[in-house]
């Protein structure tokens, strides 16, 4: 080859865009090193002295020639665009000059030259940038996520903690808030536990007995009451002059209803008028207490009078007053049904109730032993009240008594045997848990009628007369003996014309008609005598 030849040969363009592999097959390790862009044909190139410009062909067949390449001939994985290419010299300009000319072009362009440097490592090394920059996204990414779960965390333990504040917060006032309920906060009191069940709704298991003495219309009538929710029972005392109004319609006092009317009527009667619900009764006649009494081995009461027994029993002393007193069966009788000259009901009554919470405080806290115990009185009970159930509820408020829970209290009872819901509250609200619902006094005038003639046909009469006038009517009774004229008796002037009205009804003189002290239980008393016909 000439050196005018190997002048050209050397081109700086040919060098940089057109290497030439030395081995016949460098072209594998030249795709290897350079994969991009894709692969095309490879071709020959030649330069044309005549035109100045490099001649490319493709080679057919095969990817390389089968011939070893001349120096011409390069090997080349892409073509160069048409701006990059060299401009021929001139025709007129021999090559060396054209050469010097190239070379001053390019001195003098140098931005042209370093468009056109790119180079197949340049390429590579754009690549190279691409993957490192994803490399990058890909670090901050990962950065990004690890901060917003690390700030995740973060809130996660706040939100934990603040919960935790918070619940220590409200247990903190609910301990405060019970303890000040359970009045167990020092120094700020509260609502015992006892009081504040007292104000919900409770289960009470009432029983009413009744004390009869043998041969007696005489009879005392308590409520056992045994309030399941609070743990306290009591005794409610009441006198026989309160007011009732059984199944037939006519109202009557307590006393009358128990031997009038029976244990059924009497207890509807008074769960009425009460506003309670009463299970059962008790009819505990004196012999059966007698027995009770002496099967515990006696009670003990503190006493507030002498009692004696009767005549047929030789008068002998059976209670003396004092405290602590031991009484057997027949002492135990005596006192509950004991009252002196001169003494209210009341006080009569409040001795029952001593005698009472006193067997009960003897009576076993278990309801089979209890329940024996009332076996071996022998009385016959009450189809409302077994002697299973019976047992049951005396052990239960034996056991209350035991532990200081039980109470006894009088009902108050005005003079006319209605009672006062304000004055009554703390007994039938409070230990009934009920209501009174008997007529304000005030209200419709009520008129006992008692029979004193002997004619039970005329006591019917007056009695319908009585209820179609209007009037409340209370059955007197039957006096222990008769009289020839009848009466009308009013307490007080307010009554005086009710008591003129009640003459014109039943067809007596108003002569008749007299102010006077009459039933208690009854506005105005109407005495029949043998001249009322009816």
């Amino acid at each position: 080859m000439s050196s005018e030849q190997e002048q050209y040969g050397q081109d700086p363009y040919a060098q940089q865009y057109y290497p030439v592999p030395e081995e016949p097959y460098a072209a594998d390790a030249y795709q290897q090193q350079y994969p991009y862009p894709p692969q095309v044909p490879p071709q020959q190139h030649s330069y044309d002295h005549s035109s100045g410009y490099y001649q490319e062909s493709q080679v057919q067949g095969s990817a390389y020639p089968q011939s070893q390449p001349g120096p011409q001939q390069q090997v080349q994985d892409y073509q160069v665009p048409p701006q990059y290419r060299p401009e021929p010299p001139a025709q007129s300009q021999s090559p060396a000059h054209s050469q010097a000319q190239s070379q001053s072009q390019a001195a003098s362009e140098p931005s042209a030259e370093s468009h056109r440097d790119f180079d197949t490592e340049m390429f590579a090394f754009i690549e190279e940038e691409n993957e490192q920059a994803e490399d990058v996204i890909d670090w901050l990414k990962f950065s990004e996520s690890r901060t917003e779960r690390r700030d995740e965390r973060k809130r996660r333990g706040r939100n934990r903690v603040m919960a935790l504040v918070v619940m220590l917060a409200l247990a903190t006032i609910g301990g405060v808030g019970y303890l000040w309920k359970t009045g167990q906060l020092p120094g700020l009191g509260g609502t015992s536990a006892s009081t504040q069940a007292a104000t919900g709704a409770q289960k009470r298991n009432v029983i009413v007995v009744n004390l009869r003495p043998v041969g007696s219309n005489d009879s005392s009538t308590a409520l056992l009451v045994d309030n399941e929710t609070t743990g306290k029972g009591a005794t409610v005392l009441l006198p026989n002059s309160l007011s009732v109004q059984p199944d037939t319609g006519a109202t009557t006092t307590l006393g009358n209803s128990v031997i009038d009317q029976g244990a059924a009527p009497t207890r509807d009667a008074l769960g009425t008028l009460l506003g309670a619900n009463i299970q059962g009764t008790w009819r505990l006649d004196t012999p059966y207490l007698e027995i009770l009494v002496n099967s515990l081995g006696d009670i003990t009461v503190d006493t507030d009078a002498t009692v004696t027994a009767g005549a047929q029993d030789g008068g002998k002393t059976l209670v003396t007053p004092g405290k602590q007193q031991d009484l057997n069966g027949q002492a135990a009788v005596a006192y509950a049904t004991y009252r002196g000259p001169g003494e209210s009901e009341s006080a009569q009554l409040a001795r029952f109730g001593q005698v009472m919470q006193a067997v009960l405080m003897k009576l076993p806290s278990d309801a089979t032993s209890a329940t024996q115990i009332v076996d071996a009185m022998g009385a016959i009970p009450d189809p409302s009240l077994s002697d299973a159930q019976l047992g049951a509820s005396l052990a239960q408020l034996s056991h209350q008594v035991k532990n200081g829970g039980y109470r006894t209290a009088m009902l108050p009872v005005r003079p006319n045997g209605t009672i006062s819901s304000q004055q009554s509250d703390s007994v039938v609200k409070d230990i009934l848990g009920g209501a009174v619902k008997n007529s304000d006094p005030s209200g419709t005038p009520t008129v006992a009628v008692k029979n004193a003639g002997g004619s039970s046909a005329a006591a019917s009469a007056a009695q319908v007369a009585v209820i179609n006038s209007g009037y409340t009517y209370v059955d007197g009774g039957t006096a222990s003996s008769t009289q020839s004229r009848s009466q009308i008796l009013y307490a007080t002037d307010a009554q005086a014309s009710t008591a003129h009205e009640l003459a014109k009804t039943l067809g007596l003189p108003y002569s008749e008609v007299a102010k006077g002290q009459g039933q208690a239980n009854a506005d105005v008393t109407v005495v029949l005598g043998s001249d009322y016909k009816g």
